[in-house]
């Protein structure tokens, strides 16, 4: 399947419905957009052999799991050439879950989890700032995320 898949409306609509809910059986989803069980299972082969499904995941309430603090991080880098040394660097630290090159103030921001303000002191001082070619972080604490959803694709305005 060539990377440039062409979706319709059935792709939109079968995608829609799984963001909402990714353990939604087939046959419902089939129901819902009046086609064949069959047809959705193609139809999610094609988009992940197509790269437009990259991967299903968990939703995970970190709070409940005794991870009370979101913290995002801009970290600017001492030359921007460092980029691939210093990102290897933070994928080995477990508290990290998310990672952006990003333009603007910072070269890197990224989303870490941690169980209070001492662990995330701990991860700051101990793990991130010990990375060679960060010049220097910023961090900011999550107080509520009151919002997290998938882009909602919009039927027939493509």
């Amino acid at each position: 399947m060539p990377k440039n898949y062409e979706l319709d409306n059935v792709d939109l609509r079968i995608l829609e419905l799984l963001m909402q809910d990714a353990k939604r059986p087939y046959t419902e989803v089939a129901k819902k957009v009046n086609v064949s069980q069959g047809t959705v299972h193609v139809r999610m082969a094609k988009m992940e052999e197509a790269g437009i499904i990259d991967k299903t995941s968990l939703r995970i309430n970190y709070a409940n799991l005794g991870y009370d603090i979101t913290a995002f991080i801009g970290i600017y880098l001492e030359k921007s050439a460092l980029y691939e040394k210093v990102l290897a660097k933070l994928k080995d630290i477990p508290e990290i879950v998310n990672i952006h090159y990003t333009t603007g103030n910072y070269s890197m921001f990224v989303k870490i989890h941690c169980r209070d303000t001492n662990h995330l002191k701990e991860v700051l001082h101990d793990k991130m700032q010990q990375v060679e070619g960060i010049e220097r972080t910023e961090t900011m604490i999550s107080l509520e995320e009151s919002l997290d959803r998938s882009l909602r694709l919009g039927i027939g305005s493509r």
